[in-house]
């Protein structure tokens, strides 16, 4: 699989596992997203791990990751790719 098949399919994602994928696009280490997030590392990894596993994302990295969401509007950067995301309440 090429780094380009593996950016041709939108997941479905949670609110929550969206929401962690945002605070990657911005640079933040998991342990900052905890902090933010108030819930532990421990938490934002096994989030992370899920996201790169599930079917339909196909990355492996952060890198791509960050590409995969920019492709698909899971996420806003900058003003470019930006989207209209669910309202949370």
């Amino acid at each position: 699989m090429t780094n380009n098949d593996k950016l041709q399919t939108p997941a479905t994602l949670s609110d929550r596992e969206v929401e962690i994928i945002e605070l990657v696009t911005v640079g933040l280490t998991n342990e900052e997203i905890a902090d933010r997030l108030e819930i532990s590392k421990r938490t934002v990894d096994n989030h992370i791990s899920n996201i790169l596993k599930k079917a339909g994302t196909g990355v492996d990295n952060r890198v791509e990751l960050v590409r995969w969401a920019l492709q698909w509007g899971k996420v806003c950067l900058n003003d470019i790719n930006c989207c209209a995301l669910p309202n949370r309440e």
